[in-house]
């Protein structure tokens, strides 16, 4: 996975965003539950989906999603 591309435009599925944030999949989702996390819809509101059907979240969106949670939870940023 490529983690130098803009971040405005790249979608990525659970795992990937879950990866990238240095979490689980199952915590991904609990930010989705708990609406800190949305996934990608295009402009008429339809949810965006990758080759295999699994929806996709804005990168911008995962990254965001990670540091507010970092911060209420005064973590330090995952080791690469």
């Amino acid at each position: 996975m490529q983690f130098y591309d803009d971040l405005s435009t790249t979608r990525w599925n659970a795992k990937q965003a879950a990866d990238a944030a240095g979490v689980s999949v199952n915590v991904l989702r609990n930010w989705v539950y708990r609406k800190r996390l949305t996934a990608a819809v295009d402009e008429h509101g339809r949810p965006l989906l990758d080759d295999q059907g699994q929806l996709t979240y804005w990168a911008l969106d995962v990254a965001r999603a990670e540091k507010a949670t970092r911060a209420r939870a005064r973590r330090l940023p995952a080791a690469a």
